[in-house]
């Protein structure tokens, strides 16, 4: 199991030694901007490298708005990571479920999710977040992944699923993989990530392992359930990330050092 954590896209790699990670997770742009990815110098050594890549897509991204502002520079924003990611060969690209407009059903976002893939050619796998809050987010409820997939199971899409998020929507994360699993075939990342707010907050908080609500035991668990890629989004720079991978190293029986 390889257990890594964000960081940022300026010396990703020498972070991710400073945390003592075996895979890292970077923007390729702002997470603030629609603006495409520029290239970058580093292609070469980051293809090299011994190190997983996941790419997280800007936060502005949601292919399930009404508003064609904002749909549609999410799709192409979708497409421009993608191929920004596939040049460092990454092994998929994160994106958050988004949202519909309050007086909408939730089958309108599950259509615009299959319309939006029409538009893109998914070298990279796009792998779909579930999110914290909101009653009419996409993927807020994990059972709506069953939902998500019966539109979109077709494509080359797959789940991470966050932790923090999940527990702040009030999930059972102790019966979370065995749900997403029968619903979507499995878990593809797991964003491991404790929560500064108790079960049901709606509010996406994310701190250090066992510094927050989340049992350590249950964060464990739902990671070894799983067995797929984990990342940490975790405050304290690399001395924090680097205590939170220890930990699930600890935790999990697995080698001290990346």
């Amino acid at each position: 199991m390889k257990i890594g954590c964000h960081v940022s896209n300026g010396e990703p790699l020498a972070e991710a030694a400073a945390r003592g990670a075996d895979l890292i997770q970077i923007f390729l742009s702002n997470p603030q901007s629609w603006k495409k990815p520029l290239p970058r110098d580093d292609v070469g050594e980051l293809l090299a490298a011994d190190t997983l890549i996941f790419v997280h897509s800007p936060y502005l991204v949601n292919v399930g708005s009404s508003n064609n502002r904002i749909r549609i520079p999410s799709r192409k924003i979708i497409a421009d990571t993608i191929g920004a990611a596939e040049a460092v060969g990454a092994a998929g690209v994160i994106v958050h479920g988004g949202h519909i407009d309050d007086d909408e059903d939730l089958s309108v976002g599950f259509e615009r999710w299959r319309k939006a893939l029409d538009s893109v050619e998914l070298t990279v796998p796009l792998l779909i977040e579930n999110t914290a809050g909101g009653g009419n987010a996409i993927v807020r409820q994990i059972d709506n992944y069953g939902r998500l997939w019966e539109e979109i199971g077709d494509y080359d899409v797959g789940v991470c699923l966050d932790t923090c998020h999940a527990w702040a929507a009030g999930e059972d994360l102790s019966t979370v993989v065995e749900r997403i699993t029968a619903m979507t075939g499995g878990i593809d990342l797991v964003h491991c990530n404790d929560s500064r707010d108790p079960l049901g907050s709606n509010r996406d908080r994310h701190t250090n392992l066992g510094a927050g609500e989340i049992p350590v035991e249950l964060l464990v668990e739902v990671v070894r359930s799983a067995n797929v890629p984990v990342v940490v989004e975790t405050p304290g720079g690399a001395e924090g990330q680097a205590a939170d991978i220890a930990l699930l190293r600890e935790q999990l029986g697995l080698p001290d050092e990346a």
